[in-house]
């Protein structure tokens, strides 16, 4: 079983989450909200959970294939239902660019892998009704 604590360090919505090892993540909610800008929005935080688990297997599947991924990033943007609650993400948009000596089929491929079958998060977006498109961008 995995386990994360949440304690209250900041006003009324200022909250430190902390892993079994140690590692620590900040979160709030919106100034509009009563929030303090102590920390990230959880939602947002869902949105980088795709983006770290999503690289973590394009970097393994890439690695395997003898590609050389000299510099990465992603950028993740997003919509949610408006209206609703609980407002989740209606649809989400990835964009991989990736930096090296890479053929732009096989990291095509990567992605496609990690956002359809490897990434438990996107998994768990689709599941929650989000509509998830990539792209992906290769620099030399």
């Amino acid at each position: 079983m995995i386990e994360v604590n949440l304690k209250r360090l900041q006003g009324d919505f200022g909250f430190e989450g902390t892993d079994a090892k140690g590692h620590t993540v900040r979160m709030d909610t919106s100034d509009e909200t009563g929030g303090s800008n102590f920390g990230i929005r959880p939602m947002q935080m869902l949105l980088m959970g795709i983006g770290g688990c999503s690289a973590i297997d394009i970097v393994m599947i890439l690695k395997k294939q003898r590609q050389e991924v000299k510099d990465f990033s992603i950028q993740i943007s997003g919509d949610r239902e408006k209206g609703k609650e609980p407002s989740l993400w209606e649809q989400v948009k990835v964009i991989f660019t990736l930096t090296g000596n890479i053929d732009k089929e096989k990291a095509e491929r990567a992605c496609d892998l990690s956002m359809n079958k490897y990434c438990s998060v996107a998994e768990t977006l689709r599941r929650g009704g989000t509509k998830l498109s990539w792209e992906v961008v290769i620099k030399p």
